[in-house]
């Protein structure tokens, strides 16, 4: 896998049963490029390791008066150059590669893990642990891959210096090779103590971050109460805290770093006091004692290798543990007396098509099924946070943790699987997204099958767009579903733009379709047509439209009134108009108490009827 190719098609099925378990799997997945990262960086330290050897033999071709040596030694020296750079240049690339890759593929894990979850994430996970784990969790986790393999290369290297030195030079050799090892040994008590400082430096950043984000959520409100200062100084306190942990983790790294260098010079030292002894009996050359010290010379360099795995699996094995925990969270709970209803089965999904009425238990909105429901909320923030509730999609609120789902035929959406959710029920936003590309790309949606294009298309009133896009596409083509629309649909009107968003939802024919504000943008006769296609069109299907278009309303089975989010009046637009004064107040735009017969009068005259009969639409 290379980088142009990311995203992956798949990032694959994790073991999340621990922190090792999903770094194992992290590590074969990347198998590939972790042979690749270690050929690369075993031939680029075996060059290292053969420059000490090639000097060696020009020292004693100087100390011998050999020409022919010596030149011999200079070509060897130069090539060696060569393969140290090339190698060294490629096992930089394929171990960006391995980081980047695996960063890639846990990122992919975990934006998959959050659109499975929805709304239910973080009810079972701090939102500012999510925050950590996306962020610096992913990053300390791509260190560790990318790590590895040169640590591998680096400890390959070692094993095959020391067996050179014990059959070239055995005397010298036994003292490289019982040293080396009592220099890895030696940092490892030091290991325990600087993981856990480590780990306590992150669980402190970590509620750091979780004080933080919740701070920032809830700003407006602590402006409100004059809490600003409070929570300034508990965050204050906190970043403190992270600051002492992070000296205290620092202190333990340094002593290890410490230990890296003091006892490797003192390996060095004694290798050349005992090689200087040996030179001096005349049981070694002058080259071969020049050859031994740059080998152990050498060996300081893979040793740095140890402390850095050291440090990256210490620092990775808990970014992986909350990574983890987080891919372990399944949408979908146990079944129980309270989650196996509405058609559910034993597993947690359902027996079939989910069908039935729409209820949310918050709002008291209830939306019979096959029907045209129009809630009326009279604020456009609220509407817009229902039509998040009754898709699945709403953030879980700090001081409403156990607020339940949605129900679909008394099956709860937040604990559906997530494909049978997303089939279930679509939500079209206030300020739809249109992609650039064509028309008939545009309306090729996953859907039932049962709408076709040309249908949603008129059912949105969508002929003038169809005009206008024809033109676009120059002379001798005619067919306006082959003309692009560019990125947003900035070229478009902003009632065009809702209406081809329209079509592009009635093409799905999900079983329940929730629209907000689907004609703000529109002109009152266009508006008025729309309902029509938009009531023929979903006649059996259940729809609700968040609005308060008396246009609209008209053309509603049942228009609930939620003033402030909750349910207060149930019925029919003409209803409500005669017996509820506040509904009334909100679709004329009157006084709550205007009495009916006047209400009667300023729907007839009113802002949309005004609208009607000057037939303008308005633009973005």
């Amino acid at each position: 896998m290379q980088i142009h190719d990311l995203p992956y098609t798949d990032p694959g099925s994790p073991d999340v049963r621990s922190g090792g378990r999903f770094l194992l799997w992290l590590g074969r997945r990347q198998l590939g490029g972790q042979l690749k990262s270690l050929g690369w960086g075993t031939l680029h330290m075996a060059g290292l390791a053969t420059v000490p050897l090639v000097v060696g033999v020009a020292v004693q071709a100087v100390v011998d008066r050999s020409g022919g040596r010596l030149a011999l030694a200079g070509g060897l020296i130069a090539l060696l150059g060569t393969v140290i750079a090339v190698a060294d240049t490629m096992l930089h690339r394929a171990a960006v590669t391995n980081w980047i890759t695996a960063a890639a593929r846990v990122q992919q894990l975990l934006a998959r893990k959050t659109a499975e979850m929805g709304s239910t994430l973080t009810r079972r996970v701090a939102a500012g642990e999510i925050t950590a784990v996306s962020t610096g969790d992913v990053e300390k986790i791509g260190w560790f891959v990318e790590a590895l393999s040169r640590f591998t290369a680096a400890a390959v290297t070692t094993v095959g210096v020391c067996a050179v030195l014990l059959v070239a030079q055995p005397a010298l050799g036994v003292v490289v090779a019982v040293g080396v090892p009592l220099l890895v040994l030696a940092v490892l008590p030091l290991l325990p103590p600087a993981t856990r400082r480590a780990d306590a430096q992150r669980a402190k950043a970590g509620r750091a971050t979780e004080l933080a984000s919740d701070t920032v959520a809830g700003l407006r409100v602590l402006r409100g109460i004059g809490g600003e200062e409070l929570f300034l100084d508990r965050y204050r306190r906190a970043s403190q805290e992270v600051r002492s942990a992070a000296v205290r983790s620092a202190r333990m790294w340094a002593l290890i770093s410490a230990v890296q260098v003091l006892l490797p010079g003192l390996l060095l030292i004694a290798v050349v006091w005992y090689g200087v002894t040996l030179a001096r009996e005349g049981r070694i050359s002058l080259g071969e004692l020049v050859a031994v010290y740059g080998a152990v010379t050498f060996l300081l360099f893979p040793l740095r290798h140890f402390e850095e795995i050291a440090m990256a699996y210490s620092f990775s094995k808990p970014s992986a543990k909350r990574a983890a925990r987080v891919l372990a969270l399944r949408r979908t709970r146990p079944a129980g007396p309270d989650t196996a209803s509405g058609g559910a089965d034993p597993a947690g999904g359902v027996g079939g098509p989910l069908t039935g009425d729409l209820y949310d238990p918050v709002s008291g909105l209830h939306a019979p099924a096959g029907l045209l429901t129009v809630a009326v909320c009279g604020d456009p923030d609220v509407a817009g946070r229902l039509a998040d509730r009754l898709g699945g999609h709403a953030p879980q609120r700090e001081e409403e943790p156990d607020r339940p789902s949605v129900l679909l035929g008394g099956a709860a959406l937040d604990e559906l699987p997530l494909e049978e959710a997303r089939t279930a029920v679509l939500v079209q936003d206030k300020d739809p997204v249109l992609l650039s590309g064509t028309l008939r790309e545009l309306l090729d949606v996953p859907s039932r099958g049962t709408v076709t294009a040309a249908d949603a298309l008129d059912a949105a009133q969508c002929d003038d767009v169809l005009a206008a896009l024809a033109q676009g596409t120059g002379p001798g083509s005619g067919d306006p579903r082959e003309a692009r629309i560019t990125e947003r649909g900035r070229s478009l009107s902003g009632g065009q733009r809702q209406r081809l968003a329209l079509a592009r939802s009635l093409v799905t024919d999900p079983e329940v379709l929730v629209l907000d504000e689907p004609t703000s943008a529109v002109d009152s006769h266009t508006e008025a047509r729309i309902a029509d296609g938009l009531r023929r069109l979903r006649a059996g299907r259940t729809t609700v439209v968040l609005s308060s278009s008396p246009l609209l309303l008209d053309r509603a089975d049942r228009v609930v009134f939620l003033p402030g989010g909750e349910a207060a009046a149930a019925g029919t637009h003409r209803e409500l108009l005669r017996t509820h004064p506040g509904y009334r107040a909100v679709v004329t735009r009157g006084a709550e108490d205007e009495p009916p017969h006047a209400a009667a009068a300023h729907h007839r005259n009113g802002p949309a009827a005004r609208t009607a009969r000057t037939g303008i639409e308005e633009t973005a």
